[in-house]
């Protein structure tokens, strides 16, 4: 607080209220300009809060006081504008800013390391037995070398005893029933996308799982379109690693594009492909994307191989494919030249190439090693058995029930018995114990189906995909009229579908060459409580149920053709047996009817177009119900069911402009 007074004032006696207390330090006088009479006004500044000295303030609640009321005034409206309405921007978050910086694209790659033997000394060549030989005979005599091994020798009996007495891979909870999963909704969701990296697209025919841990997946890529593949296209197919979708980790390069590749279980890196011209081809990864093996093409099939199969052999060289020239054919890769059996397709057992139905899909139980299964164009399901005596008992029956061609077929990996085709609009489930018809069917889609699988972990889930890019989700203990969950992959149809060992990865490829990878939830690849036991009493009860409508069904179809063999017989006896010259004249008589008939109609018709144009022939040409006794049927020009006739009835009959079904 700035205080002014006289010169020669000092600080105590300074004008107060008794309120002040002592004064702060004496500040140093601040000069100020001269005024108008010439003298010049000395100021003292002390400078202290206010908080510092005199009493506290102390603060109290009031009602509150209205000091001022200024009325609005109208009038002061008409000096201003109104601007309505009033956009005021307001920011009360933190002003943020954004950047980007683009990185350098991580990539992997695979190289090999090629190890050789060591710890031979520089003057022993490891390469040369000799050498090797008289070394080791030099220390086996040496007494360090004995001692030494006399210790370890000691050391590794306890292990080998420990080892004896302890099984440390023993597994303690097999016999534990499953944990019963918590009821969550199913759900899928996309975890990567591996695209096509060849600029002319082609459809991604078949995937294959490596079988060590499933970290790769093979995929087939080629143009099923019959001369109809574009010009340049290319035949690669790719092994992609899970972890990269930028770049494949190896490239398969045939001499055909390829239909089929399947990983050989026995050994991950022998691959076995089915080319589109009918040859089998084999690679190694450890020798190159070059094919290690190819069957000779006059040998091979003569159609696009669209199955192959390893078999579960002691050498695990032996497989199988089959293609729609209707053969089946069993090859070793050790000798590709010319197939060692070959079962032709053919449903009258008369083993003729001509009348063979064409394969499409294959299934081979390790389980069941004689039996396999072949699902044909024709919509037919044909049961093998490969150690029959003779060609023709080797064909034991057949399954019919779809409209197409069955592009999937696999048994259900608890119950064998059991088996899934997928095939024209629908999806179903046979016995083995009822030929006539399937046990279980979905309903008819909308889109064409085109893959399925059982899921390898719960016996009544299985998985489907269709032509309008969606993957469906079945699980008939949950619900069996709808799928339990419906996903849109993608836009462009999917081809093909491969179910991982643990159930919970699907791949799905597409028409352009798009392989998705897709996990679902836990409760789709968990053992549910009971689940086996439920399973297996539906199969049971659907193929009882089917045994039962089946016999019925033959009863009914007995009785029809005895009432039909009896109406036969009767009409044979009231018939009278006419002459040739009395069949001749009957047959003249009814296609001079005809022609007559034909030419009343081109009358009328010449008589109704020489009418002129007006509200009467308006109604005499209506659209089936006019109010005369001249009734049209559909349209004058004649469309799908021509202009009527006079019938007096109001409804025409069809006319000359239909076609021939309509008429």
């Amino acid at each position: 607080m700035p205080l002014d007074w006289e010169p020669g004032a000092t600080p105590g006696d300074a004008p107060g209220d008794g309120e002040a207390a002592t004064w702060g330090p004496l500040l140093h006088p601040l000069p100020l300009p001269p005024t108008a009479a010439g003298t010049m006004e000395i100021v003292y500044v002390y400078v202290k809060k206010r908080s510092e000295f005199g009493k506290q303030c102390n603060f109290s609640d009031r009602q509150a006081e209205l000091n001022i009321d200024i009325p609005p005034n109208p009038e002061l409206a008409e000096q201003f504008v109104e601007r309505n309405p009033v956009d005021k921007g307001i920011q009360c978050s933190t002003s943020m800013s954004e950047h980007e910086a683009n990185t350098e694209r991580f990539e992997m790659e695979t190289r090999g390391i090629n190890h050789v033997e060591g710890g031979w000394p520089k003057d022993v060549n490891p390469l040369e037995l000799e050498q090797t030989i008289r070394f080791r005979k030099k220390v086996e005599k040496d007494e360090n070398y004995i001692n030494t091994i006399m210790q370890l020798g000691s050391i590794m009996e306890h292990c080998i005893k420990q080892n004896n007495a302890i099984d440390i891979y023993q597994e303690y909870f097999d016999d534990e029933d499953a944990v019963e999963v918590t009821e969550e909704a199913p759900s899928a969701k996309t975890i990567n996308v591996f695209r096509d990296p060849q600029e002319i697209k082609r459809s991604a025919t078949h995937l294959s799982w490596h079988p060590d841990g499933n970290r790769k997946l093979a995929v087939a890529y080629s143009c099923l379109n019959f001369q109809r593949a574009p010009e340049g296209m290319s035949h690669e197919s790719y092994i992609w690693d899970l972890e990269n979708p930028n770049k494949p980790e190896i490239v398969l390069k045939p001499s055909s594009p390829l239909v089929t590749l399947e990983y050989n279980p026995k050994d991950s890196h022998v691959l076995l492909g089915g080319c589109y011209n009918g040859q089998l081809a084999c690679w190694d990864t450890r020798k190159g994307s070059l094919v290690a093996e190819l069957s000779t093409i006059e040998f091979s099939h003569r159609d696009p191989v669209y199955g192959s199969i390893w078999l579960q052999s002691k050498t695990g060289t032996e497989c199988f494919s089959a293609s729609t020239d209707g053969q089946v054919m069993w090859w070793d890769i050790r000798k590709m030249s010319e197939p060692t059996e070959v079962v032709i397709l053919d449903i009258t057992r008369k083993e003729q190439l001509e009348s063979a139905l064409g394969a499409i899909s294959l299934e081979f139980e390790s389980t069941l090693p004689t039996k396999f299964m072949v699902g044909t164009e024709q919509g037919i399901v044909i049961s093998c058995n490969r150690k029959a005596k003779t060609s023709a008992e080797k064909i034991v029956c057949t399954f019919s029930g779809h409209h197409g061609p069955i592009y999937a077929l696999q048994r259900n990996p608890f119950y064998p018995k059991n088996f899934l085709t997928v095939g024209d609009w629908t999806a179903r489930i046979w016995s083995e114990d009822s030929r006539e018809s399937s046990i279980m069917w979905t309903k008819y889609h909308m889109a064409y189906l085109t893959d399925g699988a059982w899921s390898p972990v719960r016996p009544a889930v299985f998985f489907t995909t269709k032509m309008d890019g969606t993957l469906d989700i079945w699980d008939f203990v949950f619900k069996q009229c709808e799928p339990a969950l419906s996903l849109k992959v993608c836009d462009e149809a999917l081809f093909c579908l491969r179910v991982q060992d643990n159930g919970c990865f699907i791949a799905c490829g597409s028409q352009l060459g798009t392989t998705t990878l897709l996990e679902v939830s836990n409760g789709l690849c968990t053992l549910q409580r009971n689940e086996k036991n439920t399973a297996s009493s539906i199969f049971e009860r659907e193929t009882r149920r089917e045994k039962i409508l089946e016999a019925r069904h033959r009863e009914m179809r007995l009785k029809e053709k005895g009432k039909v063999e009896g109406k036969e017989d009767d009409q044979r006896e009231e018939e009278p047996i006419l002459t040739l010259e009395e069949l001749v004249t009957k047959a003249e008589e009814e296609f001079f009817d005809i022609i007559f008939t034909e030419l009343k109609k081109k009358e009328v018709e010449a008589m109704k177009k020489s009418k002129p144009v007006g509200p009467e022939r308006g109604r005499e040409e209506g659209w089936g119900g006019g109010t005369g006794t001249q009734g049209g049927a559909v349209g004058r020009r004649g469309g799908a069911w021509g202009r009527g006739e006079d019938t007096g009835s109001g409804g025409g009959a069809p006319g000359l402009g239909a076609p021939s079904w309509a008429r």
